[in-house]
């Protein structure tokens, strides 16, 4: 017979069970060693886990190189989709209306082929002006800034700034002329890509409820396709509905940009109107570039500097007030997107494709944020859209 706690024998001890979390911890200080200062050695988990995080940063690497490699292809491509996926909404109710899916895809695919070609047509006439009188503007331009920059002494620029080196009027002029090239040089890109990003469209449109269906069919369980229901159904909602708000909304200040234009004596008013319309679509970056524009053109137009910025003050006033009252007020606080997070998608996009990367910034960003707060619903927060 065993007497507990006899002379030799040990204590028996309490085990209490903290979770396979709390026991790994314990196990790593416990074979850490008695001495403190002893150097901490990896296990094999950690570097299993370093191993996965390699593997997928690889991944990412490769996948980002594939898709800055095939921007040709893609651009168009995922223009096409977001485009459809902006049209959803009208292309269910028009389903629901008894229209087939091939006339749907028909109807939608001429009105985007149509607002594209009055847009263009638009911005031809004032476009192809600019252009056979850019080396005109250049010295109009030099000649009616160079007093400007003259009276701000902390610049420290005088006419001899631009008589010498990369700042010098031929340089500038030369410049010019090399940009003119590169447009011409990447018109014929540009016309193949116009061609892949219609005839995605119209084939996107027309087997939109089929590749659903197909999505959705793509999970085995229950939940899991209803989950995905969900998800499309809400990148539907939130592309269409922030959309075509935007697109009233931004009409409106192109009106307002025109008749500033107008009034404070801007050549081609229209052309400020469409560029205030269409810029508005690039959150932060495209007001930027705008008000930038803006108050340039006022400084060539007028010798006055409160008149020469009025035009600017103007319009920049106008879109914070719509961007900060109007459109949250139509808009409410039904999503919310980080402007830093937006910020950066325009920067990295903007690197990735240029200046359609920038405009498809906002878009990837909805879907990517609609798509986790769908999947993640607990941690769902109320998104702001940047203007």
């Amino acid at each position: 017979m065993t007497i507990m706690g006899a002379r030799g024998s040990k204590p028996k001890k309490h085990s209490v069970d903290f979770g396979p979390h709390r026991r790994e911890s314990m196990t790593v200080i416990e074979n850490s060693g008695a001495d403190p200062d002893a150097p901490l050695v990896l296990g094999r988990d950690a570097l299993e886990v370093a191993m996965a995080w390699a593997v997928i940063g690889i991944f990412l690497i490769i996948f980002f190189a594939i898709v800055h490699y095939m921007a040709l292809i893609l651009i168009p491509v995922t223009l096409a989709v977001v485009v459809g996926l902006i049209l959803g909404l009208v292309a269910d109710k028009l389903g629901r209306a008894g229209v087939p899916r091939f006339g749907i895809a028909l109807i939608l695919s001429s009105l985007v082929f149509l607002v594209l070609f009055l847009i263009a047509n638009a911005l031809a006439e004032p476009v192809a002006t600019l252009v056979n009188e850019g080396p005109n503007f250049v010295e109009r331009s030099y000649d009616r800034l160079m007093p400007f920059l003259e009276r701000q002494q902390w610049l420290n620029i005088s006419p001899a700034t631009f008589e010498t080196g990369p700042m010098s009027m031929d340089k500038l002029l030369e410049n010019s002329t090399n940009i003119l090239g590169v447009v011409t040089a990447s018109l014929t890109p540009a016309i193949v890509q116009g061609m892949i990003f219609f005839a995605a469209l119209l084939l996107f449109l027309y087997g939109r409820v089929r590749l659903r269906k197909t999505v959705i069919m793509a999970f085995p369980r229950r939940r899991q396709r209803l989950i995905t229901i969900r998800v499309l159904n809400s990148i539907d909602q939130v592309l269409g509905y922030y959309f075509a708000t935007a697109s009233v909304v931004y009409f409106c200040l192109g009106i307002v940009m025109a008749l500033i234009a107008y009034l404070c004596g801007l050549s081609m008013p229209v052309l400020w109107g469409m560029f205030a319309f269409l810029s508005s679509f690039i959150p932060f970056l495209g007001i930027t570039l705008m008000t930038i524009s803006v108050a340039i053109a006022g400084i060539i137009t007028h010798d006055g500097i409160i008149m020469a910025l009025l035009p600017a003050f103007l319009f920049f006033s106008v879109h914070l007030v719509m961007e900060n009252l109007i459109f949250p007020a139509v808009m409410g606080r039904q999503w919310e997107i980080n402007p830093f997070v937006v910020f950066i998608a325009i920067l990295f996009w903007t690197w990735m494709w240029g200046a359609v990367g920038a405009m498809l910034a906002l878009p990837l960003s909805l879907i990517m944020m609609t798509v986790l707060a769908e999947l993640f619903p607990e941690r769902k927060a109320v998104p702001n859209l940047p203007g």
